[in-house]
């Protein structure tokens, strides 16, 4: 399984990690710093951490051979797919990391460096981890995404106090995974992991935060860039057989898209389980109509894109 892929199991395990902490208490925010929310936050967190990078270790490490620190060059794998994945769990990550700390009464400006690190902070351990796998390395290309993830969630929240633009998830079903199904996933979970030709990255943008604010444009509403990737059944070229069969040669080729997204952030409610499930979900791009376009089908129109 590829940086990325682990990527969004753990982004995925952090992001819910977090809202469970904050679902145990209000989900509003503290004015002053909340000794029980801080602990709360602090264990949870130290937790978290030990647990999924204890189970990263022996789920992808163990019995592997160990070499020296070492650095690769993996940005012409995947067609850029795995450091989109990088820079969006950095992203996502930090945002949440950035809700709890508020949530437990730290300041403002303390909660974006300190909360919005959390995501770089957790993906620079399987960049080390990586560092010493034979079978690895650190990549300099998942540093730099990782790295501006995290810089374009510190950089809103500093200059506007909000996030204008988000990057986000989302994932449709591919054929291509049962002619690779040891590399693209054996069945629809790892798949959701393991196929990056289902995945699609989305920078959105939320044009009310940029209108006056006697505009009528609805808040919720965004505009999502995406990007995607097709036709890969291997990480830099496509292999012409599997496992003793033929493989039928596929085009491997960039997609872009353009669509609309609800920003599931700016619904405003009153009910507390609501808001907490839609905060929970905000990492995922929703299905909606959308245009695409690659090399090989031109200009394509979606009733409903994943």
């Amino acid at each position: 399984m590829s940086s990325a892929n682990r990527l969004i199991l753990i982004g995925l395990f952090l992001l819910f990690s977090l809202q469970a902490i904050q679902a145990q208490d209000s989900l509003g925010w503290q004015k002053n710093v909340s000794d029980k929310r801080l602990k709360t936050l602090s264990y949870g967190l130290a937790g978290g951490y030990a647990l999924s990078m204890t189970g990263l270790y022996f789920l992808w490490y163990d019995g592997y051979p160990q070499s020296h620190f070492h650095f690769i060059n993996d940005n012409h794998e995947w067609l850029g797919m795995d450091k989109v994945g990088h820079a969006t769990t950095a992203y996502q990550v930090g945002l949440y990391g950035y809700d709890a700390f508020r949530w437990a009464g730290m300041s403002e400006k303390k909660a974006i460096w300190i909360g919005g690190s959390v995501g770089f902070a957790f993906l620079m351990t399987v960049e080390i981890f990586d560092g010493f796998s034979a079978e690895w390395g650190a990549s300099t290309g998942d540093l730099i995404a990782n790295t501006a993830g995290t810089a374009l969630f510190i950089s809103q929240q500093l200059l506007w106090k909000e996030q204008r633009i988000s990057l986000k998830y989302s994932y449709h079903g591919t054929t291509y995974r049962k002619y690779r199904p040891d590399l693209l996933g054996a069945n629809g979970f790892q798949a959701l992991l393991k196929d990056y030709n289902g995945q699609t990255y989305w920078l959105a943008v939320n044009p009310k935060s940029f209108l006056p604010e006697t505009s009528r444009f609805p808040s919720w509403l965004d505009i999502a860039f995406g990007y995607g990737a097709e036709g890969m059944t291997g990480a830099t070229e496509n292999p012409t057989e599997y496992d003793g069969h033929p493989l039928p040669d596929f085009t491997r080729r960039p997609v872009f898209l353009l669509s609309p997204d609800i920003n599931l952030r700016k619904i405003k409610t009153k009910h507390k389980g609501l808001k907490f499930v839609l905060t929970a979900l905000s990492f995922i791009k929703v299905p909606m109509p959308a245009l695409s376009y690659d090399k090989t089908e031109n200009i394509k129109f979606y009733w409903l894109y994943f």
